[in-house]
């Protein structure tokens, strides 16, 4: 998932000093390899005096284009306006990824004084009447300026903020917009930290080493290495982070074991205690809703959705029923087929009983891997220690080489805010100088669950003509190096760290000139199309060959496996898109809300799988009060981008498939030409200069093998 923060309220970079005289490293140019922030230099208390003085600075750029009595012009008002916050953008960038990647109480008691301040900064900003006046001047005559297509994006872009964000109402409804939106970012940040509370606070301990039979060694090992360090030694300490908890889900024999880490990880935010979230929920949707209406919208989806590809729910709604359909179909059958096998395991251990167990989810997986292993002869077991991560990361790196010429080199002794960090240059086939990537894969108390990709720096080209090369940071959760092996990753791992290496080579690539319009800075629902391209390759038979090594021989992996891996390619998948669709839906019917009154979240969620036809046997991949996407990280009415995006990375993987070549250039440069153009175009214009036509959404259910 991408995850750029909310408008990184934009002017140029200074150097002052914290009460205390001391200099403070974030409002320094600092003095490292690239412009990279100094993270090794900074303290807890040099967040909230450099804030201060960046939304001081940033008020005075704003006032500075306000108070121009010159006619308002491209240039003034438009470029001055892109350009101003560059010293807030910076510490934002540290802040904000160090806070999700490595945070602790101090931080989250900032970013709680923080909040209300960047919200009353970005309001006192998109709702100055004097400064959208001057934006709407240049853009009343924006086709009378000989502007090129990204001067008019800009103009446009901008516009569209201001007015989408209440520039023109009336002045009541402005000041009623402001405690919203103040409010909204304290819920948001109270959500998030009730889950990481929820997920940390939870620890289960086995004592009985028999508890976790058919459970690999290797993960044993790690759960045994937690509780060590827990100070429980010679026991097992489990957690509700994928991480600990999923091969237990797909090996462990021990049925109530099994239940009791599923239950602990679904039922996060939802235990009626301090953490609880359904009072947050409610209040957040309250708000939207108001919010919208503000606006002029029935619900938050037609509001938040109006800038996106799709336009309305009605589409988003439609669309996701068309892949729904085929879904739900694949995951009865699917269904089925596990109840068959369970029942003829019960019947050959207890063969004179009549009593049927019911398949639960908390055995899919688990029968899930047997069926894979007895139709596939497929064990992730057996794969996965050709899986070590940085051998994977090799393989991803070596994708972007084959396709645009970029190349990755390990820098040293480089600025990192965490040990485990790690640091590359990025270079083009000629030598020059694409950016910096910083990779963080491993789980830590302070660290949000899932897997994302951020910027730290942003890319841009300034006044003088010279481009800012970007700042990016992947970041993940996989299983942590123990003391007999190193880390090796699933088959899940193994797309999750392409996916997001896709995200991080949007925002390497970009060539805008605008930072508003660079990277990532697109539609909700394109975003994920970079990312779930790059999936496409993971298992490609002549990719594995260059990175699925075995991390104790050295040998490639055989071809045998690679067709297992391939034969099984279609394999579950009506579980995996019913468990994804099952979250699109149910996030789109909390937006399309008129009303927040009465609300129950628990009854809501159960309506809402009840009126899709959820089968019993699969849980929603996120229920509520967990749904970090949707309350905290601003993919509320987009959490359906995942599979739109997937019709688009299905059809664009396809027009390489159809040259007969992975890697063919030509293809290659038109996709790299997508990546670089960022927000600077509209999205489906640049997806059908790619590909020469509109997606076809068959590729996706072909892909799936929902349909021939």
């Amino acid at each position: 998932m991408s995850n750029n923060f909310k408008p990184l309220l934009l002017g140029a970079l200074a150097m002052t000093m914290i009460a205390c005289n001391q200099t403070n490293p974030l409002l320094e140019q600092p003095k490292t390899p690239y412009g990279v922030p100094a993270f090794d230099q900074v303290k807890i208390e040099h967040y909230l005096p450099a804030f201060e003085e960046a939304i001081r600075q940033n008020k005075a750029e704003i006032d500075a284009i306000v108070n121009n009595e010159a006619e308002p012009t491209f240039e003034n008002t438009i470029v001055a306006l892109d350009r101003a916050g560059m010293l807030l953008d910076r510490v934002q960038g540290v802040f904000f990824n160090v806070l999700e990647a490595d945070g602790n109480d101090e931080m989250n008691e900032i970013a709680e004084k923080v909040s209300p301040m960047l919200s009353e900064l970005g309001d006192g900003i998109i709702l100055n009447d004097a400064l959208f006046q001057r934006v709407k001047a240049v853009y009343d005559q924006r086709n009378n300026l000989g502007l090129n297509a990204e001067q008019m994006r800009l103009v446009t872009e901008t516009y569209k903020a201001f007015a989408n964000n209440g520039a023109n109402l009336p002045q009541d409804k402005k000041e009623r917009l402001k405690e919203i939106n103040m409010e909204l970012g304290l819920l948001s940040l109270k959500f998030g930290n009730n889950v990481v509370a929820e997920t940390n606070n939870c620890k289960y301990f086995v004592t009985d080493e028999a508890q976790l039979k058919g459970l690999p060694e290797s993960a044993k090992a790690a759960a045994a290495e937690e509780a060590a360090a827990a100070g429980h030694p010679g026991e097992w300490l489990f957690t509700p982070k994928r991480t600990s908890f999923t091969p237990v889900l797909q090996y462990c024999e021990n049925r109530e074991l099994r239940k009791q880490l599923l239950m602990d990880y679904t039922t996060r935010g939802n235990h009626d205690n301090e953490n609880d979230n359904k009072a947050v929920i409610i209040r957040e949707m309250e708000l939207r809703i108001e919010k919208a209406k503000l606006f002029g919208y029935d619900n938050p989806a037609d509001y938040i959705l109006a800038d996106c590809m799709a336009k309305n729910h009605q589409t988003v709604d439609a669309f996701l029923q068309s892949v729904w359909a085929p879904s739900l179909a694949a995951a009865k059958r699917e269904a089925a087929e596990l109840q068959k096998m369970m029942d003829a395991e019960k019947m050959a251990q207890t063969p004179h009983t009549d009593d049927q167990v019911l398949l639960q989810p908390w055995d899919w997986w688990y029968y899930a891997e047997k069926l894979r292993k007895a139709k596939y002869a497929l064990d992730e077991e057996e794969i996965k220690p050709y899986f070590e991560l940085s051998n994977v990361r090799k393989g991803a790196f070596g994708v972007a080489t084959k396709l645009y010429g970029l190349q990755f080199e390990p820098l040293k002794d480089m600025p990192v805010y965490n040990k485990e960090v790690e640091v590359f240059k990025v270079t083009d086939a000629d030598g020059s100088l694409v950016g910096i990537l910083y990779t963080d894969y491993f789980p830590r108390a302070g660290k949000r669950p899932g897997a994302w990709m951020n910027n730290i720096l942003n890319q841009y080209v300034d006044a003088e003509g010279v481009d800012h090369r970007p700042v990016i940071i992947n970041v993940g959760n996989f299983n942590k190096p123990t003391a007999g092996n190193p880390s090796l990753l699933s088959m899940d791992d193994v797309e999750t760290l392409f996916h997001e290496f896709g995200h991080a080579l949007h925002g390497l690539l970009s060539k805008a000139h605008y930072k508003s319009l660079s990277g990532t800075n697109t539609p909700r629902d394109f975003v994920e199309l970079p990312s779930q391209f790059m999936e496409n390759y993971a298992y490609e038979p002549e990719v594995l060959k260059t990175y699925a090594f075995h991390y104790r021989t050295g040998e490639v992996i055989p071809d045998s496996l690679i067709a297992k891996i391939n034969a099984a390619g279609k394999f579950n998948q009506g579980f995996v898109t019913t468990e994804l669709l099952s979250a699109s839906i149910l996030d789109m019917d909390f937006h399309e809300l008129t009303t927040a009154e009465g609300l129950d979240v628990n009854a809501f969620e159960k309506a809402s799988l009840d009126k899709m036809g959820m089968i019993p046997e699969i849980i929603v991949r996120y229920r509520p009060t967990f749904y970090n996407h949707i309350f905290t990280t601003g993919y509320e009415a987009g959490y359906y981008s995942y599979t739109w995006a997937a019709v688009l990375d299905a059809d664009a993987f396809a027009a390489f498939k159809e040259t007969g070549n992975l890697f063919e250039p030509e293809t290659a440069k038109r996709f790299r030409h997508l990546l670089e153009q960022g927000g600077t175009r509209d999205a489906q214009e640049l997806y059908i200069e790619f590909r020469g036509k509109e997606a076809d959404p068959k590729n996706l259910l072909r892909r799936k093998g929902f349909i021939d």
